[in-house]
């Protein structure tokens, strides 16, 4: 079983790492260099259009680009599970989890990424903001989309071979997990989805629905699930299943107001 998750915006290279945390090196950091030979090629202005940027966020990343070597090391990277910062992180708090657990989110999650494709939570990463739906045009095609999508989809197709039930359990965002071809992934696809009650409705609410999504890694980590129903027991905050409005292949978790 493998979950997937997004990757965050907000990065964070200053706070200090925890002690004798392992790494690992990206699957895709060929096709990483490539993309940023194409960004280098854009003018921080061209940078800020393509991306809808203001002016420091687009300085900020064209500097990033300019930086990015194909050689990873301590100084230039960092795990990308302790790098990224953004709301889905904050549910997952990697730094809190034991070195067994992150040897099993290891094993069983992949982040996608528009500049990376896929990460394991141990890969070096180094600084980008590159999104998925970005229109970047390359010799591949006219969006990351297509740059990316028969690779991921091979390589999930590789590390699900091994497994006598397939099971990939998405808990990323729709633009990210469309980078997947999913017809294509010879396993069983499972979506988490996850609904917050207001005004007597119960709906999804972008924020609480990302810190929860990295709630679920979390939770798959610590109790090691290695299978589909293992999922139902998720229960961190607040949430629980809503069996009424679940399928074997959209579980829906709730959580009161």
């Amino acid at each position: 079983m493998l979950f997937v998750l997004s990757p965050a915006k907000a990065l964070d290279y200053e706070s200090p790492l925890p002690e004798a945390v392992p790494h690992t090196s990206p699957e895709f950091a060929k096709p990483a260099a490539e993309l940023i030979d194409v960004l280098r090629a854009y003018s921080p202005q061209q940078v800020a259009q393509l991306m809808h940027l203001s002016d420091p966020l687009s300085a900020l990343n064209v500097a990033r680009y300019a930086a990015w070597r194909p050689r990873f090391t301590a100084s230039n990277s960092r795990q990308a599970v302790l790098a990224f910062n953004g709301d889905v992180y904050g549910g997952l708090q990697a730094r809190s989890l034991s070195p067994a657990e992150l040897e099993w989110l290891q094993a069983h999650l992949c982040i996608l990424s528009g500049l990376y494709g896929v990460l394991r939570p141990l890969d070096w990463m180094q600084p980008y903001r590159l999104e998925m739906g970005t229109a970047l045009k390359t010799d591949r095609g006219a969006n990351l989309y297509e740059f990316w999508g028969d690779r991921l989809t091979a390589y999930f197709n590789r590390r699900l071979a091994a497994e006598t039930t397939p099971v990939l359990v998405n808990l990323a965002s729709q633009e990210y997990f469309k980078a997947v071809q999913r017809k294509a992934i010879k396993a069983r696809v499972i979506d988490c989805v996850f609904e917050n009650e207001k005004d007597g409705q119960y709906k999804v609410i972008g924020i609480y629905a990302k810190r929860a999504r990295g709630l679920m890694a979390r939770y798959a980590a610590q109790h090691r699930i290695t299978h589909p129903g293992g999922l139902e027991g998720f229960d961190l905050e607040g949430y629980a299943l809503a069996p009424a409005v679940s399928t074997p292949e959209r579980l829906v978790f709730r959580r009161k107001q």
